[in-house]
C-alpha cells in the first residue's frame, strides 16, 4: 500500500514538473515574440541574411541537379545501352599470326541475337576508305562505313533530310548512301540539295538518299567524322572482298541489363571461334557512373559554397543578439532578481536567435522554391525542386540559428544580477 502510495507521488510531481516545463517554454516564446514586436525593423534585417542563406541553398540544388540531369541525358544519348565488341587478337600461333586472323562475322551476330533475349538492336561494322572529290580541285580521305539499317537505333542517329536505307535496300544491295551533314553541305551546298544526288567511292556510283548527324557531339571520339559515309553492309562487302567484320555493335534494352548482356555476348562469340581468340566488349555504363558520382560531388560543393552565405546570415543574427544582450542588460537583472534561472535567461535569448534564423529560413524556402516552380509553371521544362532540398535548407537554418545564438545567449545568462541592476 505505501508502495502504491508513493508511485502516485511520484506520478503527480513528474506531472507537475511536465507542466511547469510546458509553462516556462510558452513563457521564453512569449516573451521572445514581445520582443520582436518591439523591433520590427531590427528582426526583419536581421532574418534577411537568413532568407538569402536559405534561398541559395535550394536553388543551388536545383542548378546541381538540372545539370547532372542534363550531363547524363547527353551521354545516355550517346548510348549507354549500347555494347561494342570487337576482335583483340589471338587464336593462331607461331607462323600462322601472319596471315590468320579470327574476326567477327554475320554469323556471330545472329547467334548472339539469338541466344541473347536482352539485346534490342544489332549492326556490323564494315570499315573501308576513299579518297572523294569535292569539286574544285578537293580531294578528301573518307570514311566509308558499312552497317545494317538497325545501326541508325543503335547509335541514335538523327536523320535531318531524307531517309536512312532500310531492309529492302539491304537485301536488294541497292547502291545508296546516308552521307553527314558536313559532308553534304560541302560537297553540294546543304543536306536538303545533297538528297538524290550522286557521286562515286571507288569509281561506283552511289545515291544519297540521306543525311545524319549524332545526337550528341562525340567531337570525333567514335567511329563517325564529318566525311563519313554509311553504306548498306551488303554493298560494302563487295568492295573489301571479305565477310570479316571489324566491330559488332549491340543495343540491349536497358542499361541495368548492360552489364551481364556484355558478359553474355562475349560469351557466346567466343564459344564460336579458337579457344586463344580474344573478344573486348565496351560500353558506356562506368562512364554514366562516374559521371553520376562527378555531379553528386559537385552538388554537394556547391551546396557547401551556398552554406557560407548562411554563416554570413548567422554572424549576423550574432552581432545583433550581443547588441540585443547589451541593450536589455537591466532588464535580465530585474528577470534574475525575480528568480529567474540561468537555464530560462539562456533559452530565452537562444530561442530568439533560433525564431529569427527559422523565419528567415522560411521565407528563403519560399523564394528558393518559386523560381523553379515558375519555370515549370510557364514553361515545358521542369526544374527539380526536391523536398529534401527543403529540409536541409530548414535543417540547417535552425543549426545555425542555435550555433550562432549559442554565444548571446550564455553571455546573458551569467551576468551577475547585481550588476546588471546597476547598470544604466
Amino acid at each position: 500500500m505505501q508502495t502504491l502510495e508513493q508511485t502516485r507521488r511520484l506520478s503527480f510531481q513528474q506531472t507537475l514538473q511536465s507542466a511547469r516545463r510546458t509553462m516556462l517554454l510558452s513563457e521564453i516564446l512569449k516573451l521572445a515574440f514581445d520582443s520582436f514586436r518591439t523591433s520590427k525593423v531590427r528582426f526583419a534585417l536581421t532574418a534577411l541574411g537568413m532568407v538569402m542563406g536559405t534561398a541559395s541553398v535550394i536553388l543551388v540544388i536545383t542548378i546541381g541537379l538540372t545539370g547532372k540531369r542534363f550531363i547524363l541525358d547527353e551521354i545516355q544519348k550517346i548510348g549507354t545501352n549500347e555494347v561494342e565488341v570487337e576482335y583483340s587478337g589471338g587464336g593462331a600461333t607461331g607462323a600462322e599470326q601472319l596471315i590468320y586472323n579470327d574476326y567477327l562475322t554475320r554469323e556471330d551476330e545472329k547467334a548472339v541475337l539469338a541466344q541473347v533475349p536482352s539485346v534490342r538492336y544489332s549492326s556490323p561494322v564494315l570499315e573501308s576508305h576513299d579518297r572523294i572529290s569535292f569539286g574544285g580541285g578537293v580531294v578528301k580521305d573518307t570514311l566509308v562505313l558499312g552497317v545494317s539499317p538497325e545501326y541508325r537505333n543503335v547509335r541514335n542517329l538523327l536523320v535531318m533530310a531524307g531517309r536512312f536505307f532500310d531492309d529492302e535496300d539491304e537485301n536488294a544491295h541497292i547502291q545508296c548512301a546516308v552521307v553527314t551533314v558536313p559532308f553534304a553541305r560541302e560537297m553540294f551546298g546543304s543536306p536538303d540539295a545533297a538528297v538524290g544526288r550522286t557521286f562515286q567511292i571507288q569509281g561506283v556510283p552511289f545515291t544519297i538518299i540521306g543525311t545524319f548527324k549524332e545526337s550528341v557531339d562525340t567531337f570525333g571520339q567514335s567511329e563517325i567524322t564529318d566525311e563519313t559515309i554509311l553504306i548498306p553492309y551488303s554493298v560494302a562487302r563487295y568492295f573489301t572482298g571479305s565477310d570479316n567484320v571489324k566491330i559488332l555493335y549491340f543495343s540491349i534494352r536497358s542499361m541495368q541489363e548492360v552489364p551481364d548482356a556484355s558478359l553474355e555476348i562475349v560469351r557466346v562469340i567466343s564459344s564460336r571461334h579458337k579457344p586463344n581468340s580474344v573478344y573486348k566488349a565496351q560500353n558506356l555504363t562506368e562512364l554514366l557512373i562516374t559521371a553520376n558520382v562527378i555531379s553528386n560531388a559537385l552538388t554537394v560543393v556547391l551546396v557547401l559554397v551556398a552554406a557560407v552565405t548562411l554563416a554570413v546570415g548567422g554572424v549576423g543574427i550574432m552581432n545583433i543578439m550581443l547588441a540585443n544582450v547589451r541593450a536589455r542588460i537591466r532588464e535580465i537583472g530585474i528577470r534574475k532578481a525575480l528568480g529567474a534561472t540561468y537555464r530560462e535567461i539562456k533559452l530565452q535569448f537562444l530561442a530568439e536567435a533560433v525564431i529569427i534564423s527559422l523565419a528567415g529560413g522560411l521565407v528563403g524556402t519560399l523564394v528558393g522554391l518559386a523560381v523553379p516552380l515558375s519555370v515549370r509553371f510557364f514553361t515545358d521544362y521542369a526544374l527539380p525542386a526536391p523536398l529534401w532540398s527543403v529540409a536541409v535548407a530548414l535543417f540547417t537554418a535552425v543549426a545555425v540559428g542555435v550555433v550562432f545564438g549559442t554565444v548571446p545567449a550564455t553571455r546573458a545568462a551569467q551576468m551577475d544580477p547585481v550588476e546588471a541592476l546597476k547598470y544604466e
